[in-house]
């Protein structure tokens, strides 16, 4: 653990430690991937202004998003597929989240369902809805959302139909996975992941299997998935998930400034600018580089936050100084999870934070809340 410095480095502990089809999973992106390249490398073209002899002291990184109280401008990202990174995954993250003070988003496509999370946390998670074409199975999705005391409901708006990932079809990912010789010697060569997923029951996508009608078995749910993301998705059925749910709405797939201007008029609490990571239309703008066109288009009838690309506490520092009111890490929390569970994730939580806390001072702000354009440097 002393030798873990950044997110780079858990990256490297996941990928000895997860096999590779899951691992791939987490780290890849559509196509030739150069959306989800460019994520992270359009935060390095944004620059830093130094200052010297300012009061550091007092520093905090408090704040809020959507008016909940957050020890830093950072939520965890929903993620499918996170209980395979990690035995029981999405529940080790939550309880991460909850000790260190951020929101954990919990995907529809997660192997631990949204009762499991509940029952294992005790302060509330949001929970992350893809509309499917059943609306039954999504009025219930919704329902056990709010019984479980969920705080926030994420509405995926740029997954209405899936884009391709040469990665998973390659490496043939399924959840549980497949038996063929490729993916038994990929789980062989990964002891601790294998004993770990032993221990656990939890090897589907729970929060499917058992509510949706005819999904009995692993066969059927594959092909109900397949076959359940909606393409008629549009702004009337926002309206309609926004009266079953009643409560805070954030908005997560903005792109672009219609889009932007749209779904502000909705009402949500906040919309997020998103490429989905990079995962759906490959050469598709990085999520920071949209950034600042959508504040100056939205302004302030809308919170923004932002996802896709932060791997560091400096790329959160930047994404706040360019209008974000908050920001989301998917692959940093994964990396984190799947090379040491819990304490990965808790680990990744203290990387971004201390390096958010130490940029911050160096560039002579003391608070979170007062980060904006002036720390950024302008040739």
């Amino acid at each position: 653990m002393s030798t873990v410095l950044e997110i780079a480095d858990l990256k490297k502990l996941a990928r000895h430690r997860v096999p590779k089809m899951f691992f791939d999973y987490a780290d890849s992106g559509a196509w030739t991937e150069s959306t989800y390249r460019a994520n992270e490398s359009d935060f390095a073209k944004i620059k830093l202004r130094q200052r010297v002899l300012v009061d550091m002291t007092d520093r905090s990184l408090a704040t809020t998003m959507i008016g909940q109280n957050v020890a830093m401008p950072v939520a965890l990202s929903p993620t499918g597929l996170a209980g395979m990174q990690h035995a029981d995954g999405e529940i080790l993250a939550a309880q991460a989240a909850q000790e260190f003070g951020v929101p954990f988003t919990l995907s529809t496509m997660s192997i631990c369902s949204i009762e499991d999370v509940a029952a294992a946390t005790k302060k509330p998670f949001w929970f992350q809805l893809y509309v499917m074409k059943d609306r039954d199975f999504v009025r219930n999705l919704i329902e056990r959302a709010k019984a479980a005391g969920c705080s926030a409901l994420v509405l995926t708006l740029d997954l209405q139909i899936l884009g391709q990932r040469h990665k998973d079809l390659r490496n043939g990912l399924s959840a549980p996975p497949k038996f063929t010789p490729k993916h038994i010697w990929q789980m062989m060569t990964r002891p601790q992941w294998c004993l770990g997923m032993l221990a656990t029951q939890r090897r589907t996508f729970r929060n499917i299997a058992g509510h949706a009608k005819g999904v009995s078995d692993l066969s059927s749910l594959s092909s109900w998935t397949a076959e359940q993301f909606d393409p008629k998705l549009n702004w009337d059925d926002v309206e309609w998930i926004k009266k079953l749910w009643g409560g805070p709405l954030i908005l997560k797939g903005i792109l672009d400034e219609e889009d932007a201007l749209m779904a502000a008029k909705t009402g949500a609490d906040a919309i997020i600018v998103s490429n989905h990571g990079g995962r759906q239309l490959d050469g598709a703008p990085s999520s920071i580089s949209m950034l600042p066109r959508i504040v100056d288009t939205v302004g302030d009838k809308v919170e923004i936050h932002l996802d896709g690309g932060i791997r560091s506490g400096q790329d959160v520092l930047k994404a706040v100084a360019l209008g974000a009111k908050g920001t989301y890490i998917g692959r940093p929390f994964l990396y984190g999870l799947g090379a040491m569970g819990k304490a990965g994730v808790t680990k990744a939580l203290d990387i971004i934070a201390r390096e958010a806390d130490v940029t911050m001072a160096l560039c002579g702000k003391r608070r979170i809340t007062d980060v904006d354009a002036s720390i950024l440097h302008k040739d």
